[in-house]
C-alpha cells in the first residue's frame, strides 16, 4: 500500500508530532523570561535581593543565552541537533528547578547563569530540526510560521502565568517549567528522528568557540548594563570595548581557521545579514515597548503583576494569526514583505502610545496591544524563514545561532536604551507628569527600532519574493555558498 503523497504546505502526523515538541521548548524558553519577570518583586522580598542583585537574576540568564548561541549553534552542526537538544533540555529542567530551591541571592544568580547557557544550546538545536528535517519550500515555512508563534506566545501567556503563579509562591514560576520540560523530553526522545554526526563536519574550533563566547558575553553584559552608564561607565564602557576586541580577533581567527566556528562566507549572504539586522532591532522595539508598558501600566498607574499581564494578553493574538493567516501572506506576497508589514505595524503600535494619559482608559490601550500581536504574527516566523533560506543543512545550526544570537541582542538594547532614555529624561524627578514626559520620550526608541526593522528589509522587498520561490532562488543559493 503506497503512502499518499504530501501537498505541498501539508504536515503529516509525525511532522505535527515533532513541530509540537519544538514549538512547547521555543514556548517554554519564551514563557521562563516572562514568568520571571512579573515574579521579580515577590523574589526580592523573600530573599532579601539589593537592587543591583535582583537585575542580576535577569541579567545572568541574557549574558547566558546570548553569549553561548553561536557556539550551540555549531555544536548543534557538529555533535547532533538531537543529541544537542535533548542534552540541553535535562540541563535546562535541572537548573531551572534549583533555582526554585534557591535561598540565598547568589544560588539564584548561578541557577539563572546556567539555565541561560542551556537555552542558548537548546534554541538554535530546536531551530535548526525544523530547518532540516522539514524540506525547504511551503512544508518547512509554514512549520518556521508555526514555531515563531509559539515563541511569541510564551512570552505574552507568561506575563499571565507569571502574575498567577506568583500569587501562589514566586517559587513555581521555576517548577513550573520542570513540569512542562520533563514531557518535552519524554516527547522528544520518542518523536524526533535522529540525525547522527557526521563525522565529515569537521571539528570544534576552539579558538573561535572562546573568543565568540567571550565577545557575546561581554557584549550582553556591556549592553544589558546601558541604564547604569553616568553612575558606572567603566565597567559598562571596559566590557563593551572587550567584547568588540574579541569580535575582531574572532573574525581574524575564523579566516585562517579549516573548520571556523562561523565560515564567513556565509555572511555574504545579504538576505541573511538583512534578516539578522532586522531581527536585533524588531526584538529590540518590542522588548523595549513592552518593558515600557510595563513600567507605565505599574509604576505609573498602580496595576498588580496579574493585571498587567492579563491586560497584555491581547498581544498573544499572534499564536492564532500565524499559522492561519502568515502562511497565506508569505504565498502571496513573499517572506520579505510580510516582514516589512510586521515592522510597520509594531511602529503604529509604539506610536499610539505616544498619546497615552494617565487616565487613559483599557479600550484606547487596546488597539497597540493588538498591533503587537500582529507584528509578531507577521515577522517573527517569516524572518526564520529569511535567515535560514538556502542555507546548507551542514550550518543550518550555525544560522540559527546567529538568528537567536541577534534576538537576544536586540531584546537587550531594546531594554537598556530605553531605560537609558526614560531614566536620563526623568533626571530623578517623580512627579506624575514628568514621568508620563519621560515615557514618552522613550517611546522613541522602540519606534526608531521598528522602523529600522521595516526599512532594512525594503531592499529586498522591491526584488523577486524570497519565500514564494524559496527553492529555485540562484541568487540566494549564490550568495550563501560562497566560498568561505
Amino acid at each position: 500500500m503506497t503512502t499518499p503523497a504530501l501537498s505541498p504546505g501539508h504536515l503529516s502526523g509525525r511532522d505535527w508530532a515533532a513541530l509540537l515538541v519544538l514549538c512547547g521548548a521555543i514556548f517554554l524558553e519564551g514563557s521562563d523570561v516572562a514568568m520571571l519577570t512579573v515574579a521579580l518583586p515577590s523574589i526580592r522580598t523573600d530573599l532579601g535581593l539589593a537592587t543591583s542583585e535582583l537585575g542580576g537574576v535577569l541579567t545572568a540568564y541574557v549574558v547566558g543565552y546570548g553569549g553561548f548561541m553561536l557556539l550551540g549553534g555549531r555544536a548543534a552542526d557538529l555533535y547532533g541537533r538531537r543529541r544537542m537538544f535533548v542534552l540541553w533540555l535535562v540541563v535546562f529542567l535541572v537548573f531551572s528547578g534549583l533555582g526554585g530551591l534557591a535561598t540565598e541571592g547568589w544560588m539564584l544568580l548561578v541557577a539563572r547563569l546556567v539555565t541561560g547557557i542551556a537555552a542558548g544550546f537548546l534554541t538554535p538545536a530546536g531551530l535548526s530540526l525544523i530547518t532540516t528535517q522539514f524540506p525547504e519550500g511551503p512544508r518547512r515555512n509554514r512549520a518556521l510560521i508555526i514555531y515563531g508563534a509559539a515563541g511569541a506566545a510564551g512570552f505574552s501567556l507568561g506575563l499571565v502565568v507569571g502574575g498567577l503563579l506568583s500569587a501562589i509562591h514566586w517559587r513555581w514560576v521555576f517548577f513550573a517549567p520542570v513540569v512542562l520540560s520533563v514531557v518535552l523530553l519524554v516527547l522528544a526522545v520518542a518523536v524526533i528522528r535522529r540525525d547522527a554526526p557526521d563525522r565529515g563536519r569537521g571539528r570544534l574550533d576552539a579558538g573561535g568557540a572562546l573568543t565568540a563566547t567571550g565577545a557575546m558575553v561581554l557584549l550582553a553584559f556591556g549592553i544589558v548594563r546601558l541604564e547604569h552608564l553616568g553612575d558606572e561607565p567603566v565597567p559598562t564602557l571596559g566590557a563593551l570595548a572587550g567584547g568588540l576586541a574579541l569580535l575582531v580577533v574572532f573574525v581574524l581567527l575564523q579566516r585562517r581557521s579549516p573548520d571556523p566556528l562561523v565560515r564567513l562566507g556565509l555572511l555574504r549572504c545579504g538576505v541573511l545579514v538583512r534578516a539578522n539586522i532586522t531581527a536585533l532591532a524588531f526584538a529590540g522595539a518590542f522588548y523595549g515597548f513592552q518593558f515600557l508598558l510595563t513600567l507605565y501600566l505599574q509604576e505609573m498607574r498602580g496595576w498588580t503583576p496579574l493585571q498587567t499581564g492579563l491586560a497584555m494578553l491581547l498581544m498573544a493574538i499572534d499564536a492564532v494569526l500565524a499559522p492561519t493567516l502568515t502562511p497565506r501572506l508569505v504565498e502571496r506576497f513573499g517572506v520579505a514583505r510580510v516582514i516589512v508589514g510586521g515592522g510597520l505595524a509594531a511602529f503604529a503600535a509604539v506610536a499610539l502610545f505616544a498619546f497615552a494619559r494617565l487616565d487613559w482608559v483599557y479600550a484606547l490601550m487596546v488597539p497597540s496591544m493588538l498591533l503587537v500581536g500582529v507584528a509578531f504574527a507577521l515577522a517573527y516566523g517569516p524572518l526564520a524563514i529569511a535567515a535560514t533560506d538556502g542555507v546548507a543543512e551542514r550550518e543550518q545550526g550555525v544560522a540559527s545561532g546567529l538568528l537567536n544570537t541577534s534576538f537576544q541582542l536586540g531584546a537587550a538594547i531594546g531594554i537598556s536604551t530605553a531605560t537609558l532614555a526614560f531614566t536620563v529624561t526623568l533626571a530623578g524627578q517623580g512627579s506624575a507628569a514628568v514621568q508620563l514626559a519621560a515615557f514618552r520620550v522613550a517611546l522613541v526608541v522602540p519606534a526608531a527600532l521598528a522602523l529600522v526593522a521595516a526599512t532594512t528589509m525594503v531592499l529586498r522587498a522591491r526584488r523577486r519574493p524570497l519565500g514564494a520561490d524559496a527553492p529555485d532562488a540562484p541568487e540566494t543559493r549564490a550568495e550563501v555558498r560562497v566560498p568561505g
